[in-house]
């Protein structure tokens, strides 16, 4: 009978050295537990926890045009949020590229302005993909002293996804409800975060055809503020295109600086604090400006 071939033996420096290495390719460990410091992360249950976010991207609140309701509304609720006062979950609706995102991001670094420490709201992204995995969030950062706002961006559900009726749980069923030291806003081009087809597929299906639907419309019922955006006048447009110009000190003439937005405007075929931005970074690095 043949001897099994002979292992031979691994230099302890090299295998210290293997096992350095592979620490250094490990991903970054993720928070399991409702963390004490830090003001931003995103979700990623798939590897543990909470990833740390050590700067927010966004536009000063002051920057924003065009969406005054909305953005007084919302900056009201999270202030109140952030005092420890009764607030409202918040659905951002509406056409794309007329700032909802932007406006969560920027009404979050204003609150947090002339706060310090432990008053600071902690804001946590959570991918669409992992709404599912809400609950488990809410039980991790139930009874933290900290308070948290969830955000979720471009938020909707299409035919045969039934994770929605997690989000439904954890907004205002269970027995357990929403912690009183979570809110959730949500960003949206649907209203009621369903595709006309879902919609239209559970009348032509359902028994009864009408509580098919509102079992589903009933999703956007659990968020207290409804924040519509709509397409902006070319004068809202115009007025973003002058906010961005004076913010960043684009020097070029008025008239000049409004004939060429208005121009931009008209090969995208579109109007929106999006295509304003994207034609301030244009011209930006056409004048050689940073921004």
């Amino acid at each position: 009978m043949a001897k099994p071939p002979k292992i031979p033996e691994i230099d302890a420096d090299l295998a210290l050295r293997i096992a350095e290495a592979l620490e250094r390719l490990a991903p970054p460990a993720l928070a399991s537990q409702a963390p004490d410091s830090g003001d931003a992360f995103v979700w990623e249950p798939a590897h543990g926890g909470l990833l740390a976010v050590p700067v927010v991207a966004h536009i000063p609140l002051t920057l924003l045009k065009g969406v005054d309701f909305a953005r007084d509304t919302l900056l009201q609720n999270t202030q109140r949020f952030a005092d420890g006062l009764p607030a409202n979950n918040a659905l951002l609706w509406g056409a794309r590229g007329m700032g909802k995102s932007s406006l969560v991001k920027a009404v979050y670094a204003e609150v947090n302005r002339t706060r310090k420490d432990a008053a600071r709201v902690v804001l946590v992204e959570i991918h669409r993909e992992e709404i599912a995995s809400l609950p488990a969030l809410l039980r991790m950062l139930r009874g933290a002293d900290r308070r948290f706002l969830l955000y979720c961006d471009d938020l909707s559900f299409d035919n045969d996804d039934t994770s929605y009726k997690s989000l439904k749980a954890a907004l205002e069923g269970g027995i357990e409800g929403r912690p009183e030291n979570v809110l959730f806003y949500a960003t949206s081009n649907r209203r009621h975060l369903l595709s006309r087809d879902m919609m239209e597929n559970e009348r032509s299906t359902a028994i009864n055809p009408s509580e098919a639907v509102e079992e589903k419309v009933s999703l956007s019922d659990r968020f207290g503020l409804w924040l519509g955006f709509h397409h902006c006048s070319q004068d809202d447009y115009l007025a973003m295109i002058e906010s961005y110009a004076t913010h960043y000190g684009i020097k070029l003439e008025r008239d000049a600086l409004k004939a060429r937005a208005i121009a931009w405007a008209a090969g995208r075929g579109a109007r929106s604090g999006r295509v304003a931005w994207q034609f301030i970074q244009d011209l930006a690095g056409e004048l050689g400006k940073k921004l």
